[in-house]
């Protein structure tokens, strides 16, 4: 009877383990519905990555997006602490990073080392990265595979395409249907200047503004999750708007688009240089001004330096002790260096006067 009763028991644990075992599996199986095995949507906490599916939240409430650009992982970081939705790694690289007159001459390469740095640095917003001139026009397969890079190599969540032309409708389609999330670009489009004839605003006439309304449409149908509006008067970018399903991220586009969109050097005033002064659109509002204060710092670090006072004590913090320096200046006389010993001990003194003890800590 004892035997028996063991044996149950081991049975009946057996069933139990088999029984847990099972559910761990089923949990796992892609079949069965998300709120069967993560318990249904959670809160979005501000902590956590931004997703598709956040903005579309955002939106839905009429809550307004906001997107910057970023280029380097210290840009990145700034964007990352103060809860931007997006963080777009842009062609504009090519001008407020690069120096060029356009954002044609950057190329992929480049662009890769750009989105690998922001995507060290930012953590909560979605990254996006721009796909520059010359790597998708060619055909749908040349746009899928640079934007299977941009995500795999860069570290992007998404990609952005710039136009509305048939071939970059087609090319948006194949890249949606790749897997990848796109984000359209219509309105004043700077890889397009050749045939814009420079940097232009676009929908200022009716033949015009309807284009614009249009192609938001075809981009939206080709699957793009949102469509950036560029330089378009107010009511044809609230016609898109309106027209639209998807959020649109304006730029120079007045207030009634669903979020907006500002190049990092821009909004923060960082660029005095004249070159970047006569390519500052008139529609960016400078909410610091990072230059000057850029500016000040290195020409304080210039005249201290000339003058003598950086770095001081406070700024020279490695030590070595008095018996040090004494066996240091014996060493260097035994070598013959005369001039390196008394170079040696007066800086020592010189230190002590100044209330150093040749420094701090290791």
């Amino acid at each position: 009877m004892a035997i028996a009763a063991s044996i149950s028991k081991n049975s009946a644990a057996a069933v139990r383990s088999s029984t847990s075992l099972l559910k761990t599996l089923i949990r796992a199986m892609s079949n069965v519905p998300e709120n069967t095995v993560y318990g249904g949507p959670k809160p979005q906490n501000p902590n956590q990555r931004v997703t598709l599916a956040h903005l579309r939240q955002k939106h839905r409430k009429g809550e307004p997006i906001t997107m910057v650009t970023s280029y380097d992982y210290p840009s990145a970081v700034h964007i990352d602490s103060t809860g931007i939705d997006i963080c777009l790694v842009g062609d504009s690289a090519a001008m407020v990073v690069h120096g060029h007159d356009t954002t044609l001459p950057i190329t992929l390469d480049e662009m890769l080392v750009h989105c690998r740095a922001v995507a060290r640095g930012a953590k909560r917003p979605l990254l996006v990265g721009d796909l520059p001139f010359g790597s998708y026009e060619s055909s749908s397969q040349q746009a899928v595979d640079t934007a299977v890079r941009v995500l795999k190599e860069g570290g992007m969540d998404a990609i952005k395409l710039e136009g509305g032309a048939p071939s970059r409708i087609t090319a948006a389609k194949a890249i949606v249907e790749a897997g990848i999330a796109v984000m359209g670009h219509v309105g004043l489009t700077p890889q397009a200047i050749s045939v814009l004839g420079g940097f232009r605003p676009q929908g200022k006439n009716v033949a015009s503004a309807v284009m614009v309304v249009e192609t938001a449409l075809a981009l939206q149908e080709a699957g793009c999750f949102s469509i950036v509006l560029e330089c378009v008067p107010p009511p044809v970018a609230a016609a898109a708007t309106s027209a639209l399903k998807v959020p649109t991220i304006g730029i120079g586009a007045g207030p009634f688009c669903s979020g907006q969109v500002l190049v990092y050097h821009d909004l923060l005033g960082m660029m005095q240089h004249p070159h970047h002064a006569k390519v500052t659109p008139k529609f960016c509002k400078q909410y610091g001004q990072v230059g000057d204060a850029i500016s000040k710092a290195l020409s304080e670090f210039r005249e201290e330096v000339g003058n003598g006072s950086f770095p001081g004590p406070s700024h020279s913090p490695y030590k070595i002790s008095p018996s040090d320096v004494t066996s240091f200046l014996k060493e260097l006389r035994q070598l013959g260096l005369e001039r390196a010993a008394s170079a040696a001990s007066e800086a020592a003194e010189r230190m002590e006067k100044a209330g150093a003890p040749n420094g701090g800590d290791d």
